[in-house]
């Protein structure tokens, strides 16, 4: 089965933008290494859409990505994946 395009929804890259932006406070490389790791690790989640524990909201699926406090929620819709948002694990659900 072919790989699926994955797409980056709105909310998911304000996510990356904060996310880079907060850690770039501290250490600009790191924040340009975690950054490349989530979209990396985002980025093989269309050739096994299925790999992430089913999610808390209905439809949804959420990879733990290695050694990051991270993790994707992302649903597969119209042949895509789509990547939800990315959430820090101590973070409340909104």
């Amino acid at each position: 089965m072919p790989a699926r395009p994955v797409r980056w929804l709105r909310q998911a890259l304000r996510d990356m933008d904060e996310i880079a932006t907060f850690i770039a406070m501290d250490d600009p490389r790191t924040a340009r290494d975690v950054a490349g790791r989530i979209w990396e690790a985002a980025g093989t989640l269309g050739q096994s859409p299925e790999r992430g524990r089913i999610g808390r909201v209905p439809g949804t699926r959420e990879p733990v990505l290695p050694n990051l406090p991270y993790f994707l929620a992302y649903r597969v819709r119209e042949g895509e994946v789509q990547i939800l948002r990315v959430i820090h694990q101590r973070r409340q659900r909104e």
